[in-house]
């Protein structure tokens, strides 16, 4: 059997509601910040629900043609800005990005939802004006692949390029896939992650009626509690995030600066119902455990958990029973933090996001806060869950998990990465 090839990961490119520079959302986390703000993209008085995790005064600036960008939506122009942004920080711009062999490339960035606001004006086109006066972009602009089609377009990328939508799983689906293809030989270098863009009328409307949401307008940086006993539901988020994850001896001829190593990851699907995970946490822990066989490391080299953990009812007790039967009393030693305390769930961008504050973490030997923990639930007993406060902790391995409706599972692991 052939050596497994190492993936590492050289670049990072993100899209938040702090902004969109890597160093300046970790610090931001660091720092303990809430992204959580009054919705102002469309009038919501009358929503029981009037905040999220927004992407706030997003300009696409050189990264995408100004025509274009005000046609697409903006998963697209979330995706453009994230990837480039990602390729900058792996020193492939101008003549190093042409040095490439392309059809060696590929992009695989996912959306759950894709172009909702260009769905939700199509369809008030539609019944106000008339089928032939909807946009001739319309088909385009909604379907998920479309960002990381077009940014392959940009960049001249010929290889595995298409889109995963496994809802909130979107974005580890899609890391874990790319490496696939690196793994297999068909590429060297792939752009991986997820963009969302929900926050519109029909998106949010949709977790509302479903009361998927948290409906504290009084106290919206509090809102997003995993974990505590009085949480209501999760914070509507968006944004992108993405990796360039490369093959190790490609990475090392070119001098790219790394980051960190991709490990390995898994998918997996609980089979059980259509929105709530498998109560005793039995998918998450296969998920979990299938990983950690992918990685080909002993799980007690793990001591770092970035959680799903969106805050709602039933879902965050479903994780920490998974990651229980899996670890053991070894969760007395890994510290364990959810980024979306302070981000809100950015939905099928979430794995990206968290695999950037997963990196971050490596980089920075420091763990973002955990917020809002104040009544915790008992079954987090003997858990290491992070304070409200910045911690100096080295990790050794990470796990990063996602999961979605559907019963989609994804986990994904990094570590420092060791020259050999």
């Amino acid at each position: 059997m052939s050596k497994k090839r190492r993936i590492v990961v050289t670049g990072m490119g993100v899209v938040s509601c702090f902004g969109t520079d890597v160093d300046q959302f970790y610090q931001s986390l660091l720092e303990g910040k809430s992204g959580i703000a009054p919705i102002t993209q469309f009038p919501c008085e009358e929503y029981p629900t009037r905040f999220a995790g927004s992407v706030q005064d997003f300009e696409v600036g050189e990264y995408m043609d100004k025509k274009q960008a005000r046609r697409v939506d903006p998963f697209i122009r979330y995706t453009m800005v994230a990837g480039k942004k990602a390729l900058e920080n792996a020193g492939l711009t101008g003549d190093e990005l042409e040095k490439l062999d392309k059809s060696r490339c590929g992009v695989l960035i996912g959306s759950g939802m894709g172009g909702m606001s260009v769905f939700f004006e199509g369809n008030k086109t539609l019944f106000d004006k008339g089928f032939n006066r909807i946009t001739p972009f319309f088909v385009p602009y909604i379907i998920t692949n479309m960002g990381g089609g077009l940014l392959a377009i940009d960049l001249g990328f010929t290889g595995p390029t298409y889109s995963i939508s496994t809802a909130c799983a979107t974005a580890n689906y899609s890391i874990v896939s790319a490496a696939q293809h690196i793994e297999r030989g068909d590429a060297n270098i792939m752009v991986c992650g997820g963009s969302e863009a929900p926050i519109n009328p029909i998106g949010v409307a949709g977790f509302v009626v479903m009361k998927a949401l948290s409906e504290r307008n009084d106290d919206m940086e509090g809102a997003s509690r995993p974990w505590d006993k009085s949480r209501d539901g999760f914070v509507i988020g968006e944004g992108a995030g993405v990796l360039v994850l490369e093959e190790y001896e490609h990475a090392k001829k070119r001098g790219a600066t790394i980051l960190a190593e991709y490990l390995g990851g898994a998918v997996s699907t609980d089979a059980y119902h259509i929105t709530s995970p498998r109560e005793d946490g039995s998918g998450v822990a296969s998920c979990i455990e299938t990983a950690i066989e992918d990685a080909n490391i002993d799980k007690k080299d793990i001591n770092y958990v970035n959680a799903h953990a969106t805050a709602t009812s039933v879902g965050d007790l479903c994780e920490v029973r998974g990651i229980r039967t899996v670890f053991g009393d070894q969760v007395k030693e890994m510290k364990m933090n959810a980024t979306k305390s302070m981000t809100g769930h950015c939905l099928g961008a979430a794995g990206g996001v968290e695999a950037i504050a997963t990196i971050k973490a490596i980089q920075t030997k420091k763990l973002h806060p955990n917020l809002n923990l104040k009544d915790p639930e008992g079954e987090l007993e003997g858990f290491n869950i992070v304070g409200d406060k910045a911690e100096d902790f080295e990790v050794k391995a990470g796990i990063s998990n996602s999961f979605g409706f559907g019963g989609h599972n994804s986990v994904v692991i990094f570590s420092p990465c060791e020259t050999a």
